[in-house]
């Protein structure tokens, strides 16, 4: 939950993320969009067809799916999508980039660090700001398994 853009500072967004219970990405847009549809074009227009095309991903990734953030001090939060995408019009949501946002239920805690799956650490490592799929076939029942064993589910 990194904005590309770098006048932004790394932890706020996800601060907000986990205070507030969301999940986003960046891309501000001048007018809030009435749908995902719009929003996609808007932001095609705005800021790029991969912005767009990252965008598409986040929202329609199915409910129930497992996030990970790190937070400001390198702590990794597990966390699922639980809701529908919206763009959210909140002046501090544009002041840290975190406009398109869905509902997501966030561990209490972040995971210890011994826990995290080695996949997800390395995600992180690359240092990339987009919502990107962690393709290690490990993550996704290793996710569970601690979303289980730490949610209390």
């Amino acid at each position: 939950m990194r904005s590309r853009d770098d006048r932004v500072p790394d932890g706020p967004a996800v601060e907000r993320a986990l205070a507030l219970g969301v999940c986003g990405v960046g891309g501000r847009l001048d007018a809030a969009p009435a749908s995902l549809t719009e929003a996609l074009a808007l932001v095609d227009a705005a800021h790029g067809e991969r912005v767009a095309r990252r965008l598409e991903r986040f929202a329609t990734a199915p409910d129930g799916a497992h996030v990970w953030t790190r937070d400001e001090d390198g702590l990794l939060w597990l966390g699922r999508l639980d809701g529908a995408w919206r763009y959210d019009t909140r002046a501090a949501a544009h002041e840290v980039d975190l406009v398109h946002v869905r509902p997501c239920r966030w561990l209490a805690d972040p995971v210890p660090p011994r826990d995290v799956p080695g996949a997800v650490r390395a995600a992180f490592a690359r240092g990339g700001r987009n919502w990107q799929q962690i393709r290690d076939a490990e993550v996704s029942s290793a996710s569970v398994a601690l979303w289980e064993r730490f949610s209390g589910a």
